[in-house]
């Protein structure tokens, strides 16, 4: 369960219709960017300047407002019609237990723009009641990327680069690197870090718990720091980076693939583990069942027939599915190719 101490600043409160149009016009009047939620659809904007604190919220009509306080006394309505509103701070809901669920097709994705002009696919639908959000993230043309340094308060996240090339910079974790197709990072909680630059048709998959989560802004911190620090522990976890090249393959449990480990579960002490899947020539049909984690699966290559009770689903490239622990499935009549990235989060987050 996350919980987020210390009273939330004072803010005065302004819906808007075109939340990135807002977020540009008060940019442009002197206002800096603090806090931006969530990242795949912001519906919520923190912005600061002038000694003023505003709360940009997507709405359906402009206009309007109300003061927001820190305390923890009832809400209150001033003399002159203004509405304060005393905060007191966000608690994550309890999550329900994890579901077999299958993605959208691919072929009929819809993509929405979120944070730093991105492309997003929500990749989970329902989202596991809140435990788990999967986001296909794609920018089409390279170049710079107007990111900012900025954190995520997560419990677990990583991303995978699934097509092109993307320059990226982590706290105390050396000079700026580029991520190759196949790659992956751990990105722990609270970690500084920032997009540089990417190629043409660049695509990740970023999963994160829980759902919906505070992306934060580092106004102060420069990126590369001068320290290297890859031991050090971001809220318990290390950082990580897999790259493919460098992978190691080994037999997997189901019969007739393999698997290459990450790294990523022994850096989070089993929270969270990352696994790249494949079949090999003369793989079979074979029931197996996920242990004690909520497991994902994305199909990086070649086309998984998964069955699952009395249906067998079929997923081509871009398609996912998340598996409850214990229920048992099995790669339906699987063929040499097959590449599924497998994340796996032990509980609930």
């Amino acid at each position: 369960m996350m919980h987020i101490d210390g009273p939330e600043p004072a803010a005065t409160v302004l819906a808007c219709r075109d939340l990135p149009a807002c977020l540009a016009f008060f940019e442009s009047l002197g206002f800096r960017l603090d806090k931006i939620f969530p990242a795949d659809s912001p519906r919520s904007a923190s912005m600061s300047g002038f000694g003023l604190h505003l709360c940009l919220e997507r709405a359906e009509r402009d206009g309007g407002g109300h003061l927001r306080l820190p305390g923890v006394r009832g809400d209150a309505v001033a003399p002159n019609g203004t509405r304060i509103e005393f905060a007191r701070g966000r608690r994550a809901p309890a999550l329900p237990p994890a579901t077999f669920t299958v993605s959208e097709p691919a072929a009929s994705a819809r993509w929405i723009e979120g944070r730093a002009g991105m492309l997003y696919r929500d990749l989970i639908p329902g989202r596991q009641g809140g435990a788990l959000i999967a986001s296909h993230i794609r920018i089409e043309h390279g170049g710079p990327v107007p990111d900012y340094v900025h954190f995520h308060e997560v419990t677990a996240q990583v991303i995978y680069c699934a097509g092109g090339w993307v320059r990226v910079v982590y706290e105390d974790q050396g000079e700026p690197f580029v991520m190759q197709p196949g790659d992956c990072v751990l990105q722990p909680p609270g970690i500084r870090h920032r997009v540089l630059e990417s190629g043409d048709g660049l695509e990740v998959i970023e999963v994160t718990a829980p759902a919906e989560h505070v992306t934060c802004v580092d106004h102060e911190l420069a990126l590369p720091t001068k320290t290297h620090r890859p031991e050090r522990r971001f809220q318990g976890q290390y950082f990580v980076r897999h790259e493919r090249a460098r992978g190691s393959w080994h037999r997997a449990e189901i019969e007739g693939f393999s698997v290459c480990d990450t790294g990523i579960g022994s850096a989070t002490a089993g929270a969270i583990s990352v696994r790249i899947v494949r079949a090999e020539a003369g793989a079979r049909s074979g029931a197996f069942a996920p242990t004690d984690a909520r497991c994902f699966w994305a199909v990086v290559r070649g086309t998984l027939r998964l069955r699952h009770g009395a249906g067998v689903h079929t997923l081509q490239a871009g398609d996912t599915c998340v598996l409850p622990p214990h229920a048992p499935m099995s790669p339906h009549e699987p063929e040499p190719g097959l590449e599924l990235l497998e994340v796996a989060l032990a509980g609930s987050p």
